[in-house]
């Protein structure tokens, strides 16, 4: 969580991009959801893999970037931004 923490963090302060959510999964798994500009959210991700993998070494299993999301995938991001509101997440 430590890791994910500070790679949120960075991603946040590295390019003009917004956090939509941070949702422990399981077993220590960490989702950070953040949208933008396709560039911005490329340089956030990396920036923010190399943050966590400070912090915690192979800390980060996967990233992925969907450029242009389908219009029901961004309706599902409002979905779920709406629920992480009502939640605590930590």
């Amino acid at each position: 969580l430590i890791a994910a923490v500070e790679a949120c963090d960075v991603m946040l302060k590295t390019a003009d991009v917004s956090l939509v959510g941070l949702r422990k999964v399981k077993a220590g798994l960490v989702t950070i959801l953040i949208q933008g500009d396709v560039a911005a959210v490329k340089a956030s991700v990396d920036a923010g893999s190399q943050a966590a993998d400070l912090v915690t070494s192979n800390s980060v299993i996967s990233t992925n970037i969907i450029a242009r999301p389908n219009e029901h995938i961004e309706i599902a991001m409002i979905v779920v931004k709406i629920k992480l509101v009502n939640q605590i997440i930590f």
